[in-house]
């Protein structure tokens, strides 16, 4: 079936542009035309937003000429309350953030002490020190709870949208210019509510966060990806993702290579290189099961190559998980650790 197809670049383009708006104006008007391919040009694109994927998307790039780059984050304080039903936000500084450009709410929660809010939003109007955003924040960031906005944002995203290919591009994090975004709440790819989602021949570097993530995701595949000097998880099937497909990539210099997160089951993780992990070249534990863990080399991790987490109730641990012919090298750079720990009762 033949489909629409358009092209993006800083010239000569059918949506000319090198920052992330031209990117979404692609994907919107393909997509809205029942899907089809955006062909990014060679160039470096500046991401002030992430790049949110629609429904039955192909995004191919053209290798290691296209260059998603993270705009430099900066914060500022709120200085009056944002509540649940709110979509403005009152900054200190409002030259900090663009029209189109993306914003984090973070803070304590106010009733609460010990839970952090995220909420992640785009910018539609500035007035004097008044941010206007896309939607209501369904959360209370109040200035008394440490309440700051901060242009953190995963530079490609998607949210519960199905059937999607993004290929043969470059995403650089900008990790020296950018503060810290958790995993469960960004990444160089982030994902959440996704089925069916293809990343192929994708570079993630150097990232104040996660290489990709992927949460509550099924048939997610990462083939031949390299996840590069990510300061957290190089790679990371997150919670209650089914089926996982994650073969011939090269994580190198993550804080741990490959994360299992929570309830990750029957999946399978087949000839991965993964070297220079700061703690664990591959981790696995709270119900995750059924997984097959093969044929993968894993060298020089800071901690144990592979690492069995534990936990306190019997069937929370991760069973009925296969690793075979894996070759563990060099484990424990830091200290005194072993090439695989098995913790619990798997």
């Amino acid at each position: 079936m033949m489909k629409i197809e358009v092209t993006v670049g800083p010239k000569q383009a059918d949506f000319v542009g090198d920052a992330h708006l031209a990117l979404q104006a692609a994907v919107d008007y393909v997509t809205k035309l029942g899907g089809g391919t955006v062909r990014v040009l060679p160039g470096t694109y500046q991401m002030g937003n992430s790049l949110f994927l629609r429904d039955k998307l192909r995004l191919v790039g053209s290798g290691e000429d296209t260059i998603l780059r993270k705009c430099p984050s900066a914060v500022t304080k709120l200085v009056d309350d944002t509540d649940w039903y709110d979509a403005t936000v009152h900054v200190a500084d409002p030259s900090v953030f663009r029209v189109g450009g993306g914003l984090l709410l973070r803070g304590k929660s106010p009733f609460y002490e010990k839970r952090m809010q995220y909420v992640k939003l785009t910018v539609v109007a500035i007035e004097g020190n008044v941010i206007h955003v896309d939607r209501e924040v369904r959360e209370d960031f109040w200035p008394e709870a440490g309440a700051e906005a901060a242009t953190l944002f995963p530079v490609v995203t998607g949210n519960y949208v199905n059937d999607i290919v993004v290929e043969n591009l470059t995403i650089d994090g900008n990790r020296a210019q950018n503060d810290h975004l958790d995993g469960n709440y960004g990444g160089n790819i982030f994902i959440q509510d996704c089925d069916r989602v293809v990343i192929r021949n994708v570079t993630t570097r150097d990232g104040h966060g996660d290489g990709v993530s992927w949460q509550v995701c099924d048939d997610v595949t990462v083939d031949n990806c390299r996840s590069l000097n990510n300061a957290d998880l190089g790679l990371h099937p997150g919670s209650g993702s089914q089926r996982p497909i994650v073969t011939n990539n090269r994580i190198i210099g993550c804080g741990t290579g490959l994360y299992f997160c929570w309830g990750v089951k029957h999946g399978r993780a087949e000839g991965n290189v993964i070297e220079d992990s700061g703690k664990y070249g591959i981790t696995i534990g709270h119900r995750d099961t059924d997984n097959l863990v093969r044929n993968n080399q894993v060298r020089r991790s800071g901690i144990n190559g592979i690492q069995f987490r534990d936990h306190s109730v019997h069937r929370r641990n991760p069973h009925r998980n296969v690793f075979e012919g894996n070759l563990i090298e060099d484990s424990g750079v830091k200290g005194d650790c072993v090439a695989i720990e098995m913790l619990g009762t798997a």
